[in-house]
């Protein structure tokens, strides 16, 4: 195994103790994990949480529980998105490097350390900063699944984006701009004006304009936040148009929530004129880089609300939890002037 010539034995971890609210969470000082054959050791530098993070903190759905452990999670550190350093790499891997910078998804990734597989990380370009490339992996290949394999949006297509003010939601309307979409977003006033930012037409206020029949009609529909049932918000479409379900916090029932609607979306398909579809996040590093690729260009731009260091990440997965983030929070553990070259 190929190490850096300092290395340190524990770590700072964000730790959860329990299923709850904030107060199961802890930061904790954990051993630093150690790569198998087949993985490397990342420096984490930033990370940054999603809904997934609050669905696990919560076990809700309920199905969180088979997943990470009945009564406690069974991995102690949460999160998954994050961005850092490479400092070891096992006998067994090829095209990483210690010192690459890399972004990608890890399981206990909100740590000082985490334990990554190749193929589930990208190098970052000198022009990405740490900050910005921890925001990608989990939220922004989501939507990219969404908006090119599910919805596979092209040019000219009008495409509304329900919950655009979010951290998928931010990622979805650039990444329908740049496929050449009119996009209209779905969001609360407060967040209005960064879908704007993003390159949205038209913001609806779901406060004013509640219902899919004030909406208009659109040949693609993105949902990550309504929990409307599916005839519902196919209202909306185009004779042909597309619905693609991403998720929702307040649909389904405490099973499954809005992995209903996800399953409802794939069984019905066959039998209705739109097409439905449904996306579950699929973790790779090459998404990972298509991503960092567009922000190097200027493409595409991390959607970030708020940074804080990690003695004070509690309060922000807190802020994101109450839904008062717009865009992404991102949890810095290195200092930025240190997190370039």
């Amino acid at each position: 195994m190929t190490t850096t010539a300092s290395t340190t034995t524990t770590m700072a971890a964000i730790t959860q103790h329990g299923y709850g609210g904030i107060e199961q969470l802890r930061i904790d000082r954990m051993p630093v994990p150690t790569p198998g054959p087949d993985q490397v050791l990342v420096r984490v530098h930033a990370v940054s949480p999603d809904s997934g993070t609050i669905h696990i903190m919560a076990a809700d759905p309920k199905l969180v529980r088979l997943a990470f452990g009945w009564s406690r999670p069974r991995q102690p550190v949460i999160g998954l998105s994050f961005a850092g350093e490479v400092v070891a790499v096992g006998d067994r891997v090829e095209g990483v490097a210690v010192g690459d910078r890399v972004a990608g998804s890890a399981p206990a990734a909100f740590a000082e350390y985490v334990v990554a597989a190749p193929q589930k990380i990208a190098r970052i370009p000198d022009a990405v900063s740490m900050t910005d490339a921890a925001t990608l992996a989990i939220s922004g290949t989501t939507a990219l699944q969404a908006v090119r394999d599910a919805a596979r949006v092209q040019a000219g297509q009008s495409v509304l984006v329900i919950g655009a003010g979010g951290g998928v939601g931010a990622f979805l309307v650039q990444l329908a701009v740049a496929a050449g979409a009119r996009v209209t977003g779905v969001a609360s006033a407060a967040k209005a004006d960064l879908v704007r930012s993003l390159g949205a037409i038209d913001v609806i206020d779901y406060r004013t304009t509640p219902g899919p029949e004030g909406w208009g009609r659109f040949d693609v529909i993105i949902d990550t936040a309504d929990g409307r049932a599916l005839h519902v918000l196919r209202r909306a479409l185009t004779e042909r148009g597309t619905l693609v379900i991403v998720g929702a916090d307040n649909a389904g029932g405490p099973l499954l929530r809005g992995a209903d609607r996800q399953l409802r979306a794939v069984l019905q398909n066959p039998w209705v004129r739109h097409r439905l579809a449904a996306v579950v996040n699929r973790e790779n590093g090459d998404d990972v880089a298509v991503l960092l690729d567009m922000v190097a260009r200027g493409a595409l731009r991390a959607p970030i609300d708020a940074v804080a260091p990690l003695e004070e990440a509690l309060p922000l997965i807190e802020r994101l939890q109450r839904q008062q983030v717009a865009g992404k929070a991102v949890i810095r553990l290195v200092a930025e002037a240190d997190s370039s070259r």
